[in-house]
């Protein structure tokens, strides 16, 4: 027991604490470290190494287990050794540092087979620092061995690369660090839900460092019942309960945006930042997007929140926006005419018995006969009964679909039976077209002005003109506007 004025021990960070110590305790790297352990194992020394990912992924700590693996000495952690020397490139990038670098790599090792330097963030250096490292890594000593790691390949020269051996590491899988996480829970004796686990793992961005940092800031809100729960994690780190997250959504797809408006009101009124809100947002329709692609586009529109000076404005429109149109399209759908519907008898004789039934049949009716004589020689197929309009349309995308519309004013349309055909003139404007982004507008659009289950087929050609003479001309031409075409007065000359 400590006495009054004296300091307790300090807190060791757990991402220090449980740093890997050999290539076995690397999660998640096997591509690598398989290949780096087979080298050892048959002596195959390269004289420089590069190292690549994002951050926390383990770059630094396998630079170090590398370094202490090839000269054969133990590794505890941050002991210095004195032929394992560590530098920084952000503060020493210039080409004096470079220099001297490559004056003292000439001096052989003082205990170990090798001296080895490990440059961390090198694409830090300068293009004067880049060139002097060059001619060293072309002829180094024997006795050196070089390992870079940076989290910037494109800013390291192709030079620089291609006189390396290069690992590149990925970013850590959302499972692979909840199970990473729980492991150390354990560790530390702590209790842990796996709901608090997953939202850990998620706001960990593919990094152990941060994931660890999050789970030992977390820690101490801890209760000694409960652990920590996913409540818990959600009041930490200013999250919106996943069920606000749920509703919120709801009120979208349903088309309810009162409840989309009160939802987020009363977010703002618990101060929960709109930058969290969309990530949660993101997030969740992500994980769902298989059962509902239809997502795609809010998910799209959510990307651009951060970004606004007025994030919390820009994300209440997009949220009304993207439930706005199903409102509409339920509306349309609802005052749309139905089909007349006669009840007419049918009689079923047999030798027995006479038993007459009903059955819905479609008015009006007419002899098969008299349509058959109707009917037209010509192969077309018909064009449908109601009318469609195409300047609704492209009102309605003007205001809400933007980029849709700065397509469709380019288009023509013909609409046959209950498919509409969009002649888009060129290939590129048909490419934009098919777009599952642009597809599912239109459908949107479609039902909204009161068309929601109408066929769409896009042409890549322009729309044919409908005087058959201009047909002709235009196909001799190779194409172009539509013109019309009238007789001449008798005594005109062309």
């Amino acid at each position: 027991m400590s006495k009054k004025g004296e300091s307790t021990s300090a807190h060791t960070a757990l991402y220090r604490k449980y740093r890997p110590r050999s290539l076995d305790e690397i999660v998640s790297q096997d591509h690598a470290t398989n290949i780096l352990r087979r080298s050892l194992q048959q002596g195959k020394i390269s004289h420089a190494y590069l190292l690549t990912g994002p951050k926390g992924v383990g770059k630094t700590s396998i630079a170090r287990i590398l370094a202490h693996e090839i000269n054969q000495l133990p590794y505890g952690g941050d002991e210095p050794h004195l032929d394992i020397i560590e530098i920084d490139a952000a503060s020493n990038n210039g080409v004096d540092d470079v220099r001297e670098l490559r004056d003292r790599v000439q001096l052989a090792p003082i205990s170990a087979s090798k001296k080895i330097y490990i440059i961390d963030e090198v694409h830090m250096l300068s293009k004067q620092a880049f060139n002097a490292l060059l001619k060293t890594l072309e002829e180094p000593p024997a006795h050196v061995v070089f390992i870079l790691a940076t989290t910037d390949l494109h800013k390291v020269p192709a030079t620089i690369i291609s006189r390396t051996q290069h690992f590149a590491f990925r970013a850590i899988s959302r499972q692979d660090l909840a199970a990473h996480l729980k492991k150390i829970a354990k560790g530390e004796g702590l209790k842990i839900s796996d709901d608090a686990l997953d939202i850990i793992a998620a706001h960990g961005d593919g990094s152990f460092r941060n994931a660890i940092s999050l789970l030992d800031q977390i820690s101490s809100y801890a209760t000694e019942t409960d652990g920590i729960t996913r409540e818990t994690v959600e009041t930490a780190l200013g999250f919106t309960p996943a069920e606000t997250i749920t509703a919120l959504l709801d009120a979208v797809h349903n088309g309810d945006v009162p409840g989309v408006i009160a939802t987020l009101n009363q977010l703002e009124n618990d101060g929960i930042q709109p930058a969290i809100i969309v990530g949660q947002l993101i997030d969740a329709l992500r994980q769902s997007l298989g059962d509902n692609p239809q997502s795609v586009n809010l998910l799209d529109a959510l990307l651009a929140v951060p970004a606004s000076p007025w994030p919390q404005l820009k994300l209440l429109t997009t949220l009304v926006i993207a439930a706005k149109p199903k409102t509409m399209a339920t509306k349309a759908t609802a005052s749309k005419p139905r089909p007349t519907v006669i009840e007419a008898p049918v009689i079923v004789i047999d030798k027995t018995e006479m038993e007459a039934s009903k059955q819905p049949v479609t008015a009006p009716t007419e002899p098969a006969s008299q349509k058959q004589a109707k009917a037209p020689a010509s192969k077309k197929p018909q064009r449908a009964a109601s009318p469609f309009d195409w300047q609704p349309l492209l009102d309605y995308t003007k205001e809400h679909m933007i980029a849709l519309h700065s397509v469709l004013i380019k288009c023509g349309y013909e609409l046959t039976d209950n498919t509409l055909q969009i002649y888009c003139g060129r290939k590129f404007n048909k490419v934009k077209m098919d777009e599952a982004k642009y597809r599912a507008q239109l459908g949107d659009a479609l039902a909204s002005i009161g068309y929601p289950d109408m066929t769409i087929e896009t042409l890549a050609e322009a729309k044919p003109p409908a005087d058959e003479k201009l047909a002709r001309i235009a196909a001799i031409m190779g194409g172009g506007e539509e013109f019309s075409l009238q007789q001449q007065p008798a005594g005109d000359k062309a």
